[in-house]
């Protein structure tokens, strides 16, 4: 990273604070996924989000239990509170 970056760095929510207004990649609980623009952001990792993509990823099986093909859901949120203790990662979206 750049030394001028590194100087406002003191914990690891600081590397969140960069983000703000920036697209991001949320990885959640439950096999879902977000990316979207943040807006905000608390010490609990509540997070406020526009232009939201979700996905949630699931793996159905037939009567007998084999697995089916995986099968990924999408939709569209023009704003979304993301509640903290689902939250398992954050970075900055692929582009």
């Amino acid at each position: 990273m750049d030394e001028a970056v590194n100087a406002g760095i003191s914990e690891p929510l600081d590397l969140v604070k960069l983000a703000l207004g920036e697209r991001v990649f949320v990885k959640l609980r439950g096999d879902r996924t977000l990316t979207g623009v943040l807006h905000a952001y608390d010490a609990h990792m509540n997070l406020v989000v526009s232009q939201v993509e979700e996905s949630i990823h699931s793996v159905d099986v037939t009567d007998d239990g084999q697995p089916l093909p995986p099968r990924v859901d999408r939709r569209n949120v023009d704003m979304l509170f993301v509640r903290g203790d689902g939250v398992i990662l954050i970075s900055p979206a692929q582009q």
